[in-house]
C-alpha cells in the first residue's frame, strides 16, 4: 500500500469550495428513496457482520438512520457509534465511545467489524483502523478529508469554537494543540501511518463538494478512491456510494474468506 505519511496536511486551511452546491442534498435523498437498491433489490447481501457507522462534524448518530436501516435490510448487523454530537476532542470520543461500541459488535457478531464513516467520521473511522487492525475488517470513507483539515471558511470557523469548547470542558485533561493538525495525541498520530493490508479500504468522494476540498478525501492507491456524483452531505444519502458500500463489504468478505483458506 502507497504511504499517505507524507500527504498529510497540518495545518487547517481555506477551501475553494462553494457552500451553495449542498443545497442540492435534497436530490441525493429523493434519488436514493427511488432507487430499487435502498430497498434491498440488486445489491450484494451480506452475512451478518458487524458494521458502525460513525457521524461526521457537529452530527449525531440519528442522521446516519437511514443507512443504518439500509444496512439491516441487506444483511448487516449495524450499530450506531455512541456519539451524541460530533464535537469534542476526537481522541476522546474514540477512547470513550467508540472502543466501547466495537468491542460489543465485535462481542455480538463474533467477526470483524466494518467501519463506515461520513466527513470527519471517516477520518475517525482511519485512525482506529489503524490502531486495532485486529478488529476491523475494512473502513470505508464518505467525503472524509484524512490528509488534511482543508474546509470551508464556515467549517473552519465552527471548528475552532468547538476547539474553544473543548478547553473549556476538558481543561488539562486534553494537549495544548487539541482539535488542530498539530496535535500529538494517539488520534493524529494513528492518522500518520499506513493501515495494515489486512484492513480493505474505500474511499468515496465528490469533486461538487461543498464542505472540504476532495483532494484531501482520497489516498495515494487509486484502486481504493471512488468519485460519484453528489453533495458533501449527501453522501449519507446518495444511491451510488450506498451501491458502492454494498460492493465493497461484499468484497471485503470474499477477501478474507480467501485469506482464511489460505491459512
Amino acid at each position: 500500500m502507497a504511504n499517505d505519511n507524507n500527504l498529510i496536511r497540518e495545518d487547517l486551511a481555506e477551501a475553494d469550495v462553494s457552500l451553495w452546491n449542498e443545497a442540492l442534498v435534497a436530490v441525493d435523498v429523493l434519488r436514493l428513496h427511488t432507487s430499487p437498491l435502498f430497498y434491498g433489490w440488486g445489491v450484494p447481501r451480506g452475512e451478518g457482520s458487524g458494521v458502525v457507522l460513525i457521524p461526521g462534524f457537529l452530527l449525531p448518530d440519528s442522521y446516519l438512520r437511514v443507512m443504518h436501516g439500509w444496512l439491516r435490510r441487506i444483511g448487516y448487523s449495524p450499530y450506531f457509534s455512541g456519539i451524541r454530537m460530533n464535537a469534542d476532542c476526537p481522541n476522546i470520543l474514540i477512547e470513550h465511545r467508540l472502543r466501547e461500541t466495537i468491542e460489543r459488535a465485535r462481542e455480538e457478531t463474533g467477526g470483524k467489524i466494518h467501519l463506515i464513516g461520513h466527513s470527519l467520521g471517516g477520518v475517525m473511522a482511519r485512525a482506529v483502523a489503524s490502531q486495532r487492525p485486529e478488529d476491523i475488517a475494512s473502513v470505508t470513507t464518505l467525503a472524509s478529508p484524512f490528509r488534511g483539515t482543508v474546509a470551508h471558511r464556515s467549517v473552519l470557523m465552527a471548528a475552532k469554537a468547538v476547539r474553544c469548547g473543548i478547553r473549556w470542558k476538558q481543561g488539562p485533561a486534553v494537549l495544548p494543540d487539541c482539535y488542530t493538525g498539530r496535535c500529538t495525541c494517539n488520534f493524529l498520530d494513528s492518522l500518520r501511518r499506513d493501515l495494515a493490508e489486512s484492513v480493505y479500504q474505500t474511499a468515496i468522494y465528490t469533486r461538487t463538494d461543498g464542505v472540504v476540498d476532495w483532494h484531501y478525501c482520497i489516498a495515494t492507491d487509486p484502486g481504493v478512491n471512488f468519485e460519484v456524483s453528489g453533495t458533501h452531505i449527501g453522501l449519507a444519502l446518495n444511491p451510488m456510494v450506498y451501491s458502492i458500500i454494498s460492493t465493497r463489504l461484499r468484497e471485503s468478505a470474499s477477501r478474507r474468506a480467501l485469506r482464511t483458506a489460505g491459512t
